[in-house]
């Protein structure tokens, strides 16, 4: 029990040194209707926050873009909330190993991509980890991603469905998040993480 209380005051001492809101029930509010908060960039999309939301719509550049946390995180629960068009390409990547380097290779990557050309890792799979069967469509429509790594275990539910639940000792070390523009248009209107 010391050693959670310990872990849980440094999560609180580092969430309010980078400037989170953090609630009484145990969430890091990230992203909301207010402010993006405290992310960097790789690579660049043009994020603009429109009408209370994160909305990206062009890159500026040939390669993907990311918005990265600046805290690292290795066991907790995501709740994100997002909408995208026909044409979207993005991304929930978690357990980044480097800040500055964001793919599929050195995070897990919680997929939105209806059109993808393989739809077993599209939308709702964790690429190249856990393939989803059927791939549901996320265009039109707000969305809900409730995403859960717990040491080996990771889960992902869109919109209360599972799609994804995996073992996988890949990633298992902390590391930031990062919310992906890679086509078409992507909106955020909440990100909040509870570490575990």
């Amino acid at each position: 029990m010391k050693r959670f209380t310990t872990l849980a005051a440094a999560a609180l001492i580092a969430a309010q040194h980078a400037g989170l809101a953090f609630g009484e029930d145990g969430w890091v509010t990230l992203m909301d209707q207010t402010g993006k908060g405290e992310w960097g960039e790789v690579g660049k999309a043009n994020w603009a926050f429109k009408n209370g939301l994160l909305v990206a719509d062009k890159l500026d550049g040939k390669d993907l873009a990311y918005l990265v946390s600046k805290t690292s995180y290795k066991d907790f629960q995501i709740h994100a909330e997002f909408w995208v068009d026909d044409e979207a390409n993005s991304g929930i990547f978690i357990r980044c190993e480097q800040s500055e380097k964001i793919d599929g290779k050195t995070c897990y990557e919680v997929n939105i991509f209806d059109k993808r050309p393989d739809p077993s890792y599209g939308t709702g799979a964790i690429v190249d980890t856990a393939k989803v069967d059927p791939m549901p469509k996320a265009a039109g429509k707000w969305n809900t991603y409730e995403i859960t790594a717990q040491g080996p275990h990771l889960t992902v539910v869109l919109n209360g469905q599972k799609t994804a639940d995996v073992q996988d000792s890949k990633h298992l070390n902390a590391g930031p998040i990062a919310l992906q523009y890679g086509s078409g248009v992507v909106k955020f209107r909440k990100v909040q993480i509870k570490p575990l």
